[in-house]
């Protein structure tokens, strides 16, 4: 036994005394009868019976809060009031000659019958532990037990007021438990509401037991609602369905787990019989949770706080009325129920009519998933490439389903961290994923199991990416430029398959470019190692200096990863890891950094000197303020994205790398501000959309300069730029020792960055400005001709 003070750490006290160990000993085996159970079943059976949901998973748990379902996983009075009409039957029948239940069949008196149901109270909450759901729940059944015993006329509402009053009396820190208060609102509603809301369906020919039902589920969520939107700030629309769903398996499934329980310690073999068949209805109930959750409108954001509260009250105290008069015309009901099903179901051409979200022709999406990266790149009808995933399952679900992605051909994890991976179930569910592309620095270790077990549970083949992997899906094409590949150890076997020498933008021996599908052979085991690097040697950070304090890779003359140019591994941990894309789509050219550091950046920069001018370039690290100015200088951005949540303690996105980004004429988005962004149009006219505020960004009046990206380029073709298309020509220019002819003062200069009521419509200028074609990197423009030279590199210190 623990004693927990506000000023001192837990104290032991005591031991458990035979009670306890009596009651832990049959949880415990309500468990080990439960282990044989499909996962959802094993960890939700427990958490119905007894209240221990140890072993729910956090997308279950998530799955109960979206549908309001998480009374079930707290133990209360529904679970006792299962437990006792066993006993003394309905509770209405329970004094009267015509009772029902285990007790008149037992010869048992009115008088035994409340000894003997007191027991099990006491028992209960024992069992249970006495939380303030199952106090509660303990006192009003000992309260109309005594009722029952005297030959005393029943209420149950002063029943309820007097177990309030004496458990605050006994425990005054039950006034400031948010469950004790939603357990108390909960039964005072199916005490005073639903009786009368029972009748009135009743009386519009609605069935008795349906009605009561449905009364039941209504009338609790009416007079919780406001609690849940002060600790959640939310308001669900499936509550009262699902717990229509669920009702239908609770009573089984809580009659056969405490038959499990009591036998687990005489009989295990019988528990686990018992259990089984105690499996069924748990699988149901956490079946009804995820598909509930898995609904676009399943749940809306409500101010929270003690005024969201007061709102959604006042809110319903006017809905109650309101319904009443809606119930009497069927053609109204008939409207209001086609426009929940709507809303709760959102198809996407209803919600784009409504939303104009997505915009039609988008190219790419960069999802608002809070403090981390989620981007998905259109492939066709329904398909998609993905990178990255965000931290929250449901935000990355949302998004997909809001831009009807039912197939990813290919999701790609730039590295493991948690703000990047942790929403894979969301990105998983409902739909037809290829493979998952993942870095090679399998860190941290917790993250990338995770990933391994999620992508095995899915039947999802790993692969890792190589720098200079070329693919192409659809209208895309992309390539693969960092990390870079672990010296002297080969790469993983492809489940794409090999790619064609005469089209590297293709697997070997495919019929259709959009076939990226891969093989379950390419799946990793569980509890694999990293297949790169089994001794160590690969990443030298790993291992302990050698004599002189240099790092040996074992290979003579070799200390560094390739593109490394100071001799230094480049991969110092996740970050600088990231699997680093290059797009292409209709023209454009987006540049995906994921989480690179200016180490890396150098590395990047290093590895790749053709790398040029890009339109659309997603900043690295949320924006964070470690930046590389030269690769910013050299990539020169027309408009740069930036992924990252609203007040998030980080910082990000830092002002001088805002700043810093305007400075090269970039047009900087931000999700924390924005909402989605959505990149639209093409080279000639590159747009955005995002949510947040409703706004639409137009760039660029015609195509712009900027040097060739493939490997091998040596020529950039240069023209002048404009609605006019007039005769270019083609010039060597040197990316590696450009030659400088200084500036005093750019010929083209922005205005100020627009304000948000000027977002609609780009002042002339700023066209003008980003329909020039850009200069090379560290170049100045000469002339209007399109002419480039070189210039000084930024110095700029970010």
């Amino acid at each position: 036994m623990l004693r927990v003070t506000a000023e001192a750490p837990p104290v032991k006290v005591g031991a458990p005394d035979a009670l306890q160990r009596l009651a832990g000993s049959l949880r415990a085996g309500l468990r080990e009868a439960s282990d044989g159970l499909r996962p959802d079943a094993r960890a939700l059976l427990p958490g119905l019976v007894v209240g221990d949901t140890s072993r729910v998973p956090p997308d279950l748990d998530d799955a109960f809060r979206a549908t309001d379902l998480t009374h079930l996983l707290a133990v209360s009075g529904s679970n006792l009031t299962i437990v006792l009409a066993l006993l003394i039957g309905p509770p209405h029948l329970a004094s009267r000659a015509e009772r029902r239940g285990l007790a008149p069949r037992l010869g048992l008196s009115l008088r035994g019958t409340a000894v003997i149901g007191g027991a099990l109270a006491l028992a209960f909450v024992v069992v249970c532990r006495p939380d303030p759901s199952v106090l509660r729940a303990a006192a009003c059944g000992l309260i109309t037990l005594l009722a029952i015993g005297t030959g005393r006329r029943r209420s149950l509402l002063p029943a309820l007021a007097a177990a309030v009053l004496l458990l605050v009396l006994y425990d005054p820190w039950l006034a400031r438990s948010y469950g004790f208060l939603l357990s108390v609102l909960a039964t005072g509603a199916l005490l005073l509401l639903a009786p009368r809301w029972s009748a009135a369906l009743q009386r519009r020919r609605v069935p008795p037991r349906l009605a009561e039902v449905i009364a039941a589920a209504a009338a609790a969520q009416a007079v919780c609602a406001p609690v849940v939107a002060v600790l959640a700030a939310r308001v669900g629309l499936v509550a009262v369905p699902c717990n229509l769903l669920a009702e239908l398996a609770v009573a089984p499934a809580t009659v056969l787990g405490f038959a499990a329980l009591a036998a687990a310690a005489v009989a295990p073999p019988v528990a686990q019989a018992l259990a089984w068949c105690a499996g069924w209805p748990a699988e149901w109930i956490a079946g009804v949770a995820r598909t509930g959750a898995a609904l676009p409108g399943a749940e809306f954001a409500w101010p929270g706080g003690w005024a969201g509260g007061l709102a959604l009250a006042a809110a319903m105290v006017v809905l109650v009325p309101v319904g009443r008069r809606v119930l009497r015309r069927p053609w109204l009901c008939v409207l209001c129920a086609l426009a929940v099903i709507l809303a709760v179901c959102r198809p996407a051409p209803f919600t784009r009519v409504l939303t104009g979200w997505p915009p039609p022709g988008w190219r790419a999406v960069v999802c608002d998933v809070g403090q981390g990266d989620g981007l998905v790149l259109a492939a066709g009808d329904g398909t998609a490439l993905v990178v990255d995933t965000g931290p929250e399952p449901h935000a990355m679900d949302r998004c997909l389903t809001d831009l009807g992605i039912r197939r990813i051909p290919l999701l790609v994890l730039t590295h493991f961290h948690a703000d990047h991976v942790d929403g894979l179930p969301g990105a998983l569910r409902g739909r037809s994923v290829g493979a998952i592309e993942t870095t090679t620095l399998q860190e941290p270790p917790g993250q990338a199991q995770f990933v391994r077990s999620t992508a095995a549970a899915a039947r999802v083949p790993i692969v890792r990416a190589t720098p200079g992997e070329r693919r192409r899906l659809g209208p895309l094409t992309w390539e693969v430029l960092w990390p870079p590949a672990p010296p002297t150890l080969p790469g993983p076997s492809d489940p794409i398959g090999p790619r064609d020498s005469t089209n590297p933008t293709e697997p070997h021996g495919s019929t259709k470019a959009t076939d990226l599908r891969g093989s379950a052979s390419a799946t990793e085991p569980r509890g694999s190692t990293d297949l790169y690097d089994p001794t160590g040697f690969a990443y030298p950070h790993r291992q302990e200096p050698g004599p002189g304090g240099s790092y040996d890779s074992g290979s003579p003359g070799s200390s560094g990863s390739p593109g490394s140019p100071s001799g230094t591994d480049p991969l110092d941990g996740p970050n600088d890891a990231s699997v680093t894309l290059l797009v292409r789509t209709g023209g454009l050219t987006i540049l995906l950094l994921g989480d690179l550091e200016p180490p890396a950046q150098r590395g990047l920069f290093a590895a790749h000197p053709e790398l040029g001018g890009v339109d659309v370039l997603k900043v690295a690290h949320h924006g964070s303020a470690y930046q590389d100015p030269p690769l910013i200088h050299r990539l020169a951005p027309r408009l740069a994205l930036i992924s990252c949540g609203a007040d998030n303690p980080y910082g990000h996105p830092a002002p001088r790398t805002i700043a810093a980004l305007r400075a090269q004429g970039a047009r900087v988005l931000r999700t924390d501000t924005d909402g989605a962004i959505a990149i639209l149009g093409t080279e000639a006219g590159l747009s955005a959309t995002v949510t947040g505020h409703r706004v639409k960004v137009r760039l660029a009046g015609g195509p712009r300069t900027r040097a060739r990206t493939h490997p091998g380029a040596r020529r950039a073709e240069v023209r002048t730029a404009g609605n006019r298309r007039s005769r270019s020509r083609t010039r060597p220019v040197d990316n590696r020792q450009p030659r400088c002819r200084p500036r005093r003062q750019p010929r083209c200069r922005p205005r100020r960055q627009l304000g948000h009521r000027r977002r609609r419509r780009t002042t002339r200028s700023m066209r003008r400005c980003l329909s020039r074609p850009r200069c090379p990197p560290g170049g100045r423009r000469s002339g209007s001709s399109g002419r480039t030279e070189g210039g000084e590199p930024l110095n700029q210190d970010l």
